[in-house]
């Protein structure tokens, strides 16, 4: 099983090959073909290459699959005896990306 680690947005991802991962949302619109430079670690069946930090020349290549929206997470203040209380919510956006190839120049 062929597949790297990949820094985008300060967050690491594994990406295997055919695989799909959620990225930080970027503007790219569904089809649209992307390419992650920041390659930090290739295995390919037993045969691991690790950058110092990261690997010369090699990318993977991505297809945009849709735009996404994460679990809408509940955040609640409270201070007790205060009749202090808000509550709001939050959903991350995110981008699906499928992973076409991993290759190293």
């Amino acid at each position: 099983m062929k597949y790297a680690i990949v820094e985008d947005g300060g967050k690491q991802y594994k990406a295997v090959e055919g695989g799909l991962i959620d990225v930080d949302r970027f503007p790219a619109q569904a089809g649209e073909q992307i390419d992650l430079e920041r390659v930090l670690l290739i295995a390919n069946d037993g045969d691991i290459n690790v950058g110092t930090p990261l690997i010369a020349g090699a990318k993977v290549q991505a297809t945009v699959v849709s735009q996404v929206k994460g679990p809408k997470l509940i955040v609640f203040k409270y201070k007790p005896k205060k009749r202090y209380r808000v509550k709001t919510g939050h959903r991350q956006q995110y981008t699906r990306l499928k992973i076409d190839s991993i290759s190293v120049e």
